[in-house]
């Protein structure tokens, strides 16, 4: 069963900004939520659970220099895009 995403209204804004800023990306980012739907322990993304501050979250990537954290709700199969930059952007 795919697991859910669910967008809050923080992380839209911040996705509309990396959009803008980013428009060469917009593939990469929509291939990296497909994926995240139908599997996200699937290779590519690299999820990886973080530690610190973050310790809640986990990261996927978009591609090598993009990062996507999120909160990642097994028991609901959901999960909640938290941030989405570089990896200096989303660890600060």
């Amino acid at each position: 069963m795919p697991f859910q995403l669910v967008f809050t209204d923080s992380y839209i804004k911040r996705a509309k900004k990396f959009a803008k800023k980013h428009p060469e990306l917009k593939q990469q980012y929509l291939k990296t939520l497909q994926l995240l739907e139908l599997n996200p322990y699937h290779p590519a993304l690299r999820l990886h659970k973080l530690t610190g501050r973050l310790k809640d979250l986990h990261s996927v990537s978009i591609n090598v220099s993009y990062r996507l954290t999120i909160e990642l709700i097994l028991e609901d199969e959901t999960i909640i895009p938290i941030n989405i930059g570089t990896h200096q952007e989303v660890y600060r």
